[in-house]
């Protein structure tokens, strides 16, 4: 709690991976972005795999931090599938709604069109994952407005990046001679 705010400790790092996502879909288009959003769900998963095997495995005899340990990597199969879930759901969106917006506006108005793809996939992200983590954890009544608070702050992230935002992708527009259009694009979150 922050205030009267509930904030979590996603809310420091996973919007980074909505500024990357907008900048990757508006460079080089929504098939490198979801090949980005494929990549990144398979690397969480390793880790997660990782750790829980790493947690099964019993400490040395003379190591006591097996309690903190087991607080890090013995992360609930629970709160696993829900972030994979909420994260996928929540990276395609964005992207799609990043993809959609940059054709319908001829390329225009990238800080309105990050910022909503940014609200609709933070939304997507946070309706799914804290009740299917978190309901039974954290009381009902206070679901609403955790997932509100994430959605806001998250959203404000956005907003307070997007001055450097804005920069990285002109830059790498410039440099890499690219600023795709899905136009013709298949949209299947399956396609590879």
């Amino acid at each position: 709690m922050f205030g009267p705010v509930n904030i979590t400790g996603g809310l420091l790092v996973f919007p980074v991976s909505y500024v990357i996502n907008d900048c990757v879909c508006e460079v080089w288009g929504y098939a490198r972005a979801r090949l980005l959003i494929w990549t990144g769900f398979a690397m969480n998963f390793l880790f997660v795999m990782f750790g829980a095997i790493a947690d099964a495995i019993p400490g040395a005899p003379y190591w006591s931090g097996d309690a903190g340990f087991h607080a890090v990597f013995g992360l609930a199969p629970r709160i696993a599938a829900a972030s994979f879930l909420a994260f996928l759901v929540g990276s395609f969106i964005n992207a799609y709604v990043m993809s959609r917006m940059k054709v319908r506006s001829a390329g225009r108005n990238f800080s309105a069109r990050a910022i909503v793809s940014t609200v609709f996939g933070e939304t997507a992200d946070s309706i799914i994952f804290f009740p299917l983590a978190l309901l039974g954890v954290v009381p009902l009544s206070q679901m609403p407005s955790l997932i509100i608070s994430q959605v806001v702050l998250k959203t404000l992230y956005e907003i307070i990046v997007l001055p450097v935002t804005i920069r990285v992708v002109r830059l790498t527009k410039r440099h890499e001679g690219e600023d795709v259009y899905d136009r013709d694009t298949d949209y299947r979150i399956f396609k590879f």
